[in-house]
């Protein structure tokens, strides 16, 4: 991946260079399209049009891959495993442009083989030019039915129509069931594939909350149009790009009980540091210390760079959160436990994610939650609270997790999430509950709060185990 579009291929424009390096990173080094994308449209030095090209492009192919390659493999008469991976690429890429937007199919093509030829060969170019000639035969209907066709479940149809895995529909709609509301899944897989607005958050007592209002978090409001990369740089650090729900949850630790002054308070798994810096904010507005850890160095770069503007020190450790908080027993009053996930509650903003994970990553990601989990309990001042964090609603990772530490703890209770985050809350937030029993967790959702789908489960340290 050269990183520098301008002075590649000039048949084809820079945007598209962008677009297939992105989408490159990802398939090859498993790369953050989200974090990648902003920095070669920087180093390209695209305007915002061409910006907003290569953002459209890399978002939406990635975002709706699975179908993509199910109409290449009915064009190539192949499966798209035995087609070169950096020609496949540029065929998901055409692939969207033909299927998806309004660019010419005639320079969905061209572009698209030229990328192939310079990438990969002239040879590749033309078994391209052939498959992307015939996607354009058709239009994005037409291919629908054809590779529905196939299906052998209405699950895989569903999987086809809407570019998600099967077994992620399966349990987003296990977690509906959960609530009573698998009437919204559809909504759910629909808002999935919108591409979200820019949601800001400005730090409590160091920024003041801009227009428009988002309806939710008293610190989040709504990009005011245009390029907020200009409004951030004004504001020095103090407002920056950050998910409501993700406000929300952190907003919800500090207000689950009045706050001592002195208290102790740790995120526990703090990277990429966003929320770590609205706690921070709030910490120092009530006259409490802020720790931070974060076991990847990269992302405790980040960690340090989000808070360094705020008038708190706040250290940044690099262990394992496991081996950290066992370091501090009985050390802190409140804890943030944001825990590495399946990260289903992100595929707005992070479109590769849903081809990313597997069911067989959820048991390992359900046993480190569970350790940090109850790594971060024993780490509790008696009274204290821990705010258990996921960006996904996967039963397994949230409710599951949650359930399995208070079988086997006797030292802990569930605040009422659903409170804390109500009264949070600047206007009625429908959080729903089982039919059959109120729920004391909180989870957002975004067809239904326009937030990122973020689990929030607090829980309160009665006693020491040892004073029991």
């Amino acid at each position: 991946m050269s990183g520098d579009p301008m002075g590649r291929n000039r048949h084809i424009q820079p945007a598209r260079w962008v677009a297939y390096d992105v989408i490159r990173a990802v398939t090859e080094d498993d790369a953050y399209a989200n974090l990648l994308l902003p920095r070669l449209i920087a180093e390209a030095q695209l305007d915002s049009q061409d910006a907003a090209l290569a953002t459209e492009l890399a978002y939406g192919t990635l975002r709706r891959r699975g179908t993509y390659d199910a109409i290449i493999a009915a064009a190539a008469g192949r499966p798209v495993e035995d087609i070169d991976p950096a020609v496949l690429d540029a065929l998901r890429l055409g692939a969207h442009q033909l299927l998806a937007t309004r660019v010419a199919a005639h320079a969905a093509v061209n572009e698209s083989v030229n990328l192939v030829a310079a990438e990969v060969g002239r040879g590749a170019s033309g078994f391209a030019n052939a498959v992307l000639r015939r996607i354009s035969r058709d239009d994005a209907d037409t291919w629908q039915e054809r590779i529905e066709l196939s299906a052998r479940s209405d699950d895989e149809r569903l999987a086809l129509r809407t570019a998600h895995p099967v077994w992620v529909i399966r349990a987003l709609r296990r977690a509906l069931a959960a609530e009573g509301r698998t009437e919204e899944l559809d909504d759910l897989l629909q808002a999935d594939n919108a591409s979200p607005e820019v949601t800001l958050a400005a730090l409590p007592g160091l920024a003041e909350r801009g227009e428009p209002a988002r309806p939710y978090a008293p610190t989040a409001f709504g990009s005011p149009g245009g390029d907020p990369r200009m409004l951030i740089a004004e504001a020095e650090g103090t407002v920056r790009v950050q998910d409501e729900g993700s406000q929300l949850v952190a907003l919800a630790l500090a207000a689950a009980a009045p706050v001592r002054a002195g208290e102790r308070w740790l995120d526990l798994c703090a990277g990429p540091g966003g929320k770590t810096a609205l706690l921070a904010a709030v910490a120092h507005r009530e006259g409490a210390e802020l720790e931070a850890n974060e076991v990847v160095p990269t992302r405790a770069g980040l960690v340090r760079a989000a808070v360094r503007p705020l008038p708190i020190d706040v250290p940044v450790h690099e262990q394992d959160g496991r081996e950290f908080a066992a370091q501090h027993s009985a050390a802190f009053d409140r804890i943030l436990v944001d825990a590495p996930c399946t990260g289903l509650g992100a595929l707005r903003r992070r479109p590769e994610a849903r081809w990313r994970k597997s069911p067989a990553d959820v048991s390992e990601l359900v046993e480190l939650q569970t350790q940090l989990l109850t790594a971060a309990l024993d780490a509790l001042a008696p009274g204290g609270i821990v705010a258990y964090v996921t960006c996904s609603p996967h039963l397994a990772e949230t409710t599951g997790v949650v359930s399995e530490v208070l079988r086997v703890r006797e030292d802990v209770t569930q605040l009422d999430a659903q409170a804390v985050m109500a009264q949070v809350a600047t206007s009625p937030i429908d959080l729903a509950s089982p039919p059959d029993r109120p729920a004391l967790h909180a989870q957002l959702w975004p067809h239904r709060h326009g937030t990122d789908a973020m689990f929030l489960a607090l829980l309160q340290r009665t006693a020491r185990k040892d004073d029991q």
